[in-house]
Formats: C-alpha cells, structure tokens, sequence
C-alpha cells in the first residue's frame, strides 16, 4: 500500500484578492502549493492595481477566479441559474438558508439575494473545477457566499476567523450558523476562538481550531547596519483604527528628548491627507516619512532599515506585520487589544500598552530608545517567538492535516503545542 495522500483540490475565497493588507492570504496559498496540495484562488471583487505591486500579485490577479466579474456575464449567469434548477433540493436549501440567515430590514434581504446569486456563479465554478473543498477568509459577506456555495453545491467548507470587525456584528453575520455548518473554524488566536465560542452552541466549540496566521522568518533579515538608531517604523492602513495620530503625539512628545529620531509611515488609506495634517500641527511633519502602499519585498526592507516597531492600533485580530517586524528582529510597541498579547510578551520581546493612551505610548518609546541592548534583546525574542509559533511551514502542515480530516480530534492546536 502506497503512502500517496488522496487527491485534494480546495478552492480558496476571500472578498478581495490579492490585496495589500492580506498578504498573509497569499503567502499560506503558496506554503499550501509546496505542500504539494492544488489551490485555485476566487475572490467576490477584484482588486485595483495598487494591490498588485508585486510579482506574486500579479500573478495571483491572472489566475484567480472573480465571482463580481462573470456574474455580469449572462454567458456564464445563464448557465449557473441553469444548474441550479437542476438541482432542486439543493436550491431550495440554499433560499431557505438565505431567508433564515438574514439580518433585519429590506437592504439585507435584498443583499442576501445577492449572495445567493453569487453562491450559485460560484458553485457552477467549483463543480466545473472538480473542487473538493471550499476555504473563505474572513466571516462576513465572502463566508455567507461560502455557506451558500456549500449548500448549493454540496461541497465542504471551512472558513478563518480573524475579528475584530466580525464580533462588532455577530448576529448580522450570523456566525452561531457558519460554525454550525463549517466543517472546522480556523481561528487566529485563544481570543479569536473565545469569541466564537459566546455566540456558537458547546456542540460546535469542538471545530473551532487554532491556525495562527504565519511568515516565513527567513524572509526578513534584521538591521543591515548593525549601529543603533532612532528609526520607528509603522506598517498598515492609514484610518482612524490604527491609532496613527496616538503614534503622531506620542512621536511628538519624545522627540524632544531624542533629536535624531525619525518616523516612517508605510500604508496609504483615505485618511492620509489628515493625518499628514495632524503631523504639520504638531510640528514634527520633517521627521514623518509618508512611504504611500509598499509591496511585501520593500515592505521586508524598510523593515530591516529600522530599529523598533510601533502599532497604536485600537482594533486588531493577530495583526501579520508584527510578525513581520518581530521576524526582523525588532522590538515592538503594540496596544493591549485582542489577540495582540498572545504574539508580544510584554517586556520580553516588547512593550504593550493600553490602547489609545498617548502618555503610555509615549513612555514605550521612550524606554526603547533610550535602551539599545534591551532592544535588541527583545528583538532577539521575538525573532524565536515567530520562529517557534507564526512559522508558515509549520502552520501550513497544521492547516493541511484539518483539510485532510487528519487533526487528532478535539485538538487546538498541533500535538505538544498549546500557543
């Protein structure tokens, strides 16, 4: 008998793909592929060319399969009404799922319609496709498409839970359901799956598993030059729930006592005109860096000119870029939220303070910058923190033996493991 697994063909959905702040989406695609698992990639909406900087979006945007876009084919919604007649008990799963999942007041109903349209795009797709199981990101609106595919297809699916936004509205996005009828939860963190568990029956907590969201640490390389420096870097959306301003006052007080200190900004987002505002009021504008939208590699490499970390966020799951900063070996400073202090030991790879507080913020920084070998011995931790526990092969594996159904039962993490 031969050791050769049974062939799996999973489809993976998210609302928008490739997308700058999901790259963590894109990397466990290509750690699945070398493990020898086929993936086609679908995506609700495609993305504008922004999001595709990088060679591996690029290509990400010529494969993957935009249920939006054929939608408003009728060379392709024709024949997916069609097969969904030939399927009448499906179908009328489906609707009735539809109607009975359904937020209050007439828009969400009319969106459900949507969904349901989408699901059935979709389904034909994945029956076409020979797909055998369907994994959706996120659990709004792309996980309700999801559920309706399953239905109307017959085809498993499983979905990731990140939060914070999906518990602000668990009942709209009925999550109590999508754990009901998934075949497990990938849930980013003890947090994550607490909270699914407050609005799931104890009948399902069994699927809810822990998959942490993961880099390859070899990607990121510390600090090319090895001297000390007052660089503080931010990575992420520049709107109001990362707390950019919080990181603008807090710059500003410190900056007084540390001339040399300088801060880059890397993202874009719609606020950006205010915040650079904010900066001109505050009088520290010349030392801000704007970066604007940076691909993963120079993302990697402003990383490695830095030398400590900030995220002032106010809302997060397991925010990736930590990861990625503590992969380059770099102290962080983070808000005390979520997820948040699962990743980042306070005092041992870096300093994590309550959110929205500027005098506390400040008071990191301040501490960080004026202590060069307690930051690198932090740096150092975090580094084998991300190592030990966010590493993509080993979550890749994880992920893999879920797919598989091969995952010892009632287990959140892999055997031995706990984090």
């Amino acid at each position: 008998m031969s050791g050769k697994k049974a062939p799996l063909h999973i489809a993976y959905l998210t609302g928008e793909y490739p997308a700058i702040s999901h790259t963590f989406i894109l990397r466990e695609i290509a750690a699945l592929r070398t493990r020898g698992l086929q993936i086609s990639t679908c995506s609700i909406r495609r993305t504008g060319d922004e999001h595709s900087r990088g060679e591996a979006e690029k290509e990400a945007v010529s494969t993957t399969f935009y249920v939006l876009q054929h939608a408003r084919n009728p060379a392709v919604l024709l024949p997916a009404l069609a097969l969904a007649l030939t399927r009448p008990i499906y179908m009328w799963r489906s609707i009735r799922l539809a109607w009975t999942t359904r937020p209050a007041g007439l828009r969400a109903a009319l969106y459900q319609l949507f969904y349901l349209v989408e699901a059935m795009v979709l389904a034909r797709h994945l029956l076409r496709k020979d797909v055998t199981h369907l994994h959706n990101h996120f659990g709004n609106s792309s996980c309700s498409v999801a559920m309706l595919t399953s239905t109307l297809s017959g085809i498993p699916f499983s979905y990731t839970m990140h939060g914070p936004t999906i518990f602000f509205e668990p009942r709209k996005w009925r999550i109590d359901t999508k754990i009901a009828r998934a075949r497990f939860v990938a849930c980013i963190s003890h947090f994550c799956r607490s909270q699914g568990m407050i609005f799931s029956s104890p009948a399902h907590w069994h699927k809810l598993r822990i998959v942490h969201c993961a880099v390859a640490p070899e990607e990121y390389k510390p600090k090319a030059n090895s001297a000390p420096g007052k660089r503080i870097i931010f990575v992420g959306r520049l709107a109001a729930v990362k707390g950019v301003r919080v990181l603008l006052e807090a710059f500003e007080k410190v900056h007084a006592d540390h001339p040399s200190a300088e801060l880059v900004l890397v993202g874009d987002g719609m606020e950006r005109a205010d915040i650079e505002t904010h900066a001109n009021a505050l009088g520290c504008r010349e030392k801000v860096r704007f970066t604007g939208y940076l691909s993963q590699t120079e993302v990697a490499e402003e990383l490695a000119r830095a030398d400590l970390f900030a995220l002032p966020s106010f809302a997060e799951g397991v925010p990736v870029v930590l990861m990625e900063a503590m992969a380059s070996q770099l102290p962080v400073v983070a808000t005390r939220i979520a997820g948040i202090p699962e990743l980042v030991e306070d005092g041992t790879s870096g300093l994590v303070v309550p959110p929205g507080n500027v005098e506390a913020f400040a008071q990191a920084l301040h501490r960080l910058l004026d202590d060069p070998g307690g930051r690198m011995r932090m740096g150092s931790a975090g580094r084998a923190k991300v190592e030990t526990e966010y590493n993509l092969v080993h979550e890749a594996a994880w992920l893999e033996a879920l797919f598989r159904d091969e995952a010892t039962p009632d287990a959140l993490r892999p055997t031995g493991e706990t984090g």
